[in-house]
């Protein structure tokens, strides 16, 4: 992930990108990105990213640092529902992320996989029952039912629920509450939000296994394209990026429409898995180098890595060092929104957390101050409202 900027340098460049940070204003559902002394990023460089798409010049004027909700509002409610992403909105986060993966008979879906065993009631759904079975999912061995197995009809009588109950056992009052909602509806959704706000509204969309669902002739690429093309989301400035842990499917996204794009980056030793099954030697460790970072930016405008690429975590969990691959990054003109920051002490670095149960909150301002420190355009979230003041508290001091 992103790394911090060394000496001088860094300090300046840092102090830059934080001047423009719009504070948010929660509980309204807006950032106020035109409060007096708080400069956007389209006013920073002179409107040059000015657009028709909001009016507000594309990605680049976006508050930084960006706070993206990760999967929706997940942290208060189960993840990658519309209850979740309204509260997302509600909250302010600036961005919005789904997952997509595909149904049975081609239809985009949100669930951050397809095994939908853990996030739907789908086991207690007798009818189902032989729908299960074991797979290879991009090298990993699962048992489950999965979404490439139900047509769209037969996956909307499934209920979403909380992903992991044990660590968020709060999140399960809303058990059964929402299905799993098409990326469609999402747009509609986004759509209407946005209309009632006066301002766009932003998401961060994801391509999921997308050479695994190719090899079953059920591509991501094409449906998503037509669908952003249909709700005139595939301008170069229009409200959304397109994002992929797979940069052959940023590749073939890049061909089909204009929109902000961005590569996600897994652990240093980890390979991509279209470069696994292409035969590709290069790890993440290599993209993050500077030609790996220049050759993604021919395709791509930002990364998504994970929080340990920006500051490796040390044996005993604390943060160490950070890297330099903000630094590397920001000079392949390409942005940072690493991935993720979560509340509770199960997911913190080891000196943010607070006490020995890992459900409860751990000191994640201070985390969040130390990420925001390293430069990063924008972060992920489990908990929009706790990034949001976290990043106010940061431009602001």
């Amino acid at each position: 992930m992103a790394t911090q900027e060394s000496g001088q340098q860094q300090s300046g460049t840092s102090r830059g990108r934080r001047a423009v940070l719009g504070a948010a204003i929660l509980g309204a559902g807006t950032a106020a990105v035109g409060l007096p002394g708080v400069a956007r990023a389209d006013e920073r460089d002179g409107g040059r990213h000015g657009g028709k798409h909001g009016g507000h010049g594309g990605y680049k004027s976006l508050p930084v640092p960006t706070v993206v909700a990760h999967r929706g509002a997940s942290g208060y409610r189960p993840e990658h529902t519309l209850g979740s992403y309204q509260l997302a909105l509600d909250m302010g986060a600036h961005v919005i992320e789904q997952d997509v993966v595909p149904t049975k008979d081609g239809h985009l879906v949100c669930r951050h996989e397809n095994d939908i065993t853990g996030t739907t009631d789908v086991a207690a759904h007798p009818e189902f029952a032989s729908r299960k079975t074991t797979k290879s999912v991009d090298g990993a061995k699962l048992t489950g039912w999965f979404t490439e197995d139900f047509t769209l009809a037969e996956l909307k009588t499934l209920r979403a629920k909380e992903r992991i109950p044990g660590t968020r056992q709060h999140n399960t009052l809303y058990d059964g509450r929402w299905d799993v909602p098409t990326l469609e509806e999402v747009f509609r959704w986004a759509e209407k939000e946005g209309r009632k706000r006066g301002r766009p509204v932003w998401l961060h969309i994801e391509t999921k296994h997308p050479t695994y669902f190719r090899k079953l002739g059920l591509g991501l690429e094409e449906p998503l394209a037509k669908l952003l093309r249909r709700y005139g989301r595939h301008q170069k400035n229009s409200p959304n990026f397109l994002q992929s842990f797979e940069p052959s499917s940023i590749q073939r996204l890049a061909k089909l429409v204009s929109a902000p794009r961005v590569v996600l980056l897994s652990g240093a030793s980890s390979r991509p898995w279209d470069f696994v099954e292409a035969g590709d030697p290069r790890t993440v460790a290599d993209l993050i180098k500077p030609e790996g970072l220049r050759w993604m930016a021919r395709f791509a405008q930002g990364i998504g890595p994970t929080l340990d690429l920006i500051i490796p975590r040390k044996a005993d969990g604390s943060l160490g060092t950070p890297t330099t691959l903000v630094e590397d990054a920001h000079a392949a003109d390409l942005i940072l929104h690493p991935y993720t920051m979560r509340n509770e002490n199960t997911f913190l670095p080891a000196n943010f957390r607070k006490g020995t149960d890992p459900a409860a909150y751990g000191d994640a301002f201070g985390a969040f101050k130390t990420y925001f420190e390293t430069g990063i355009d924008g972060i992920f979230s489990d908990n929009p409202d706790t990034a949001l003041l976290a990043a106010a508290d940061f431009v602001n001091r």
